[in-house]
């Protein structure tokens, strides 16, 4: 199988991939479609056949559940139990944007799309094209991010292509993930409400709207997993990575040689202080600014791969309420 690759930069062409992504999921195809986050592998997700298959393409343990997409808040509510008023604040805030919240499921949504779990967590994603084909289907698009189990996530289309193009049928191409990350996760089941995965939408902007949030840094226990994301390995590069601080370009190095491997294998990503004598091949430096930095990590770590890096190091992110994603996504993928 070779994915075929379509664009959306005009209006008809916009509207070709939208009928036709529409038409593979409705015959219980899997795609790959852009989201503001990063690109999804997408499925019906009443269909616990076709979700089967996102398992299947990705190599994803069947115990990680899968965010359900959808395209308002009357077909959020039909894929949970019930929809508190605290849901109704955040949709109301946040949504259509980069926040899951996790609610009892409904009985319509399958087993596998919760991992077995009595929970599914819900979102109302931003990105135009996903709107359009879950409003062209009639039906949420259960969506993980749509790459190999564990790898780092897509947020182009060629990242999607190089992973995935031989294993399903279709990829549309709709630019450059605009946030970068996956999105915050927040679990409403409990009280306080506790974030399962931190993102671009941090803590002190969720309590903004008058609700508890658990400090979600504490451990979580529990039998089974709520929502993606909580793996302790996971958005990880090939290439072994570090997170490090350092004064300058002899720390860097020092700290370097503590790892046993050459400069030349070495590929950094910096923010603040910026290595002079690496090679500007070898340096990339996005700029200190969350938001910035969030939309370009996975595309340099995507890079870093690619030019065979044996080490990747990634400049240590300030403790920020608004570095909280980048934070727990390093930690991860470095684990």
């Amino acid at each position: 199988m070779v994915a075929e690759l379509l664009s959306t930069h005009t209006s008809s062409l916009f509207q070709k991939a939208v009928r036709r992504a529409a038409e593979l999921l409705r015959a219980g195809e899997v795609v790959a479609l852009p989201t503001e986050t990063v690109y999804g592998l997408a499925a019906n997700a009443l269909d616990e056949k076709a979700v089967a298959k996102i398992f299947q393409i990705k190599g994803r343990p069947a115990h990680n559940p899968i965010i359900v997409h959808v395209a308002s808040n009357a077909m959020a509510k039909n894929c949970v139990a019930n929809f508190p008023e605290s849901a109704e604040k955040l949709s109301k805030s946040f949504w259509p944007g980069p926040l899951t919240l996790v609610l009892p499921r409904a009985k319509n949504i399958p087993d596998a799309v919760t991992a077995g779990g009595e929970t599914v967590g819900v979102r109302w994603p931003s990105h135009p094209f996903m709107q359009a084909v879950i409003r062209e289907c009639g039906f949420p698009l259960a969506a993980p991010s749509a790459n190999l189990s564990n790898q780092i996530s897509p947020t182009n289309a060629e990242h999607v292509r190089a992973q995935l193009g031989g294993k399903i049928p279709l990829i549309v191409d709709g630019g450059q993930s605009q946030v970068g990350i996956e999105s915050t996760v927040l679990d409403l089941t409990v009280v306080p409400a506790r974030i399962l995965r931190p993102g671009m939408i941090h803590a002190e902007s969720l309590a903004a709207v008058g609700l508890p949030i658990a400090d979600c840094r504490l451990p979580i226990e529990e039998h089974a997993l709520k929502s993606p994301g909580q793996l302790k390995k996971h958005y990880s590069p090939k290439a072994k990575l570090v997170v490090l601080g350092w004064k300058d370009d002899a720390d860097l190095k020092f700290q370097i040689s503590n790892f046993k491997f050459q400069i030349s294998d070495c590929r950094v990503i910096a923010h603040s202080v910026i290595p002079a004598g690496f090679g500007a091949a070898n340096v990339s430096v996005i700029p200190h600014d969350a938001e910035a930095f969030a939309r370009a990590l996975y595309a340099e770590l995507h890079r870093g791969d690619a030019a065979d890096a044996k080490l990747i190091i990634v400049e240590a992110p300030p403790d920020l309420p608004e570095w909280s994603g980048i934070a727990d996504r390093l930690r991860r993928a470095a684990a």
